[in-house]
């Protein structure tokens, strides 16, 4: 097993890990580190067992504040994923039957005709008469 130095509050420690689990330890001693600073920067000198335990109920109590959010989250996302699910699964709305006035084929005929009275009127102008 290999053993990691590991640095919590300014005070050494021998720790022994599985093979290629050093990165976790050392992740995890980053963060109680942290929470043991704060604590010292708060307190000052404290015994390391005192200051273990207050650091790790600190880092404790981080984690279920953590854990409560993702709690929260992943509820969400439930309610989510079934209300994606149930308008997925309810049938289609009826087409909507819609009315387009239709424009009586006498007054399409009668505006053919003036636009190509008005179309002449426009070509003898051009040409000066």
């Amino acid at each position: 097993m290999p053993e990691q130095t590991i640095i919590i509050g300014h005070k050494e420690f021998q720790v022994a890990c599985q093979p290629g689990e050093e990165g976790f330890l050392l992740a995890a001693a980053e963060m109680l580190d942290a929470e043991a600073r704060t604590l010292l920067d708060q307190i000052g000198r404290v015994p390391a067992e005192r200051m273990l335990l207050m650091s790790g109920l600190m880092l404790a109590d981080r984690t279920a504040g953590v854990e409560d959010k993702l709690k929260a989250a992943e509820a969400e996302l439930a309610s989510l994923r079934e209300e994606i699910s149930r308008l997925h699964a309810r049938p289609m709305p009826e087409p909507r039957h819609i009315e387009v006035p239709v424009v009586p084929q006498d007054i399409t005929d009668a505006l053919t005709e003036l636009a190509a009275r008005a179309e002449a009127v426009a070509d003898d102008l051009e040409q000066g008469k």
